[in-house]
């Protein structure tokens, strides 16, 4: 199975209820071919660069998947066939790599030295220094 990234463009005139109900269906034809979602996210309205199908605004949903490369045309060809999607691409992604943290290590502390310097050996350097 690959790793894939599905954009699309749904026309602007059907409801919030209409926009649900189609994004579950594509969602359940691709669980239906053996698919698995990974990430799906709501749909936006934007405004389009230009209009396509006489439309200048389009709802913009996109999900990451893995899925069979061998099922991929059926998928293809479903999407193709549902009416109230305006554009869509269908991307081959790198899979995700996961950040795995691995265990914390303790810090090491550099301890003070335990030799104390006398106030006079201080004041000593400082006249040497300042030239006094």
């Amino acid at each position: 199975m690959r790793f894939y990234e599905l954009t699309y463009l749904i026309s602007p005139e059907l409801s919030e209820e209409e926009l649900k109900s189609l994004q579950e269906k594509i969602n359940s034809l691709i669980q239906k071919e053996g698919g698995v979602l990974n990430e799906v996210n709501l749909p936006e309205k934007k405004d389009l660069s230009y209009p396509i199908k006489k439309n200048k605004t389009a709802y913009l949903t996109n999900l990451n998947f893995h899925f069979p490369s061998e099922k991929l045309e059926n998928l293809e060809k479903k999407l193709k066939a549902e009416k109230k999607i305006l554009r869509y691409l269908i991307l081959v992604k790198p899979v995700p790599k996961v950040m795995v943290r691995g265990p914390i290590r303790p810090r090491k502390f550099i301890k003070p030295s335990k030799a104390k310097v006398e106030l006079k050996e201080i004041e000593k350097k400082l006249e040497e220094i300042l030239g006094e």
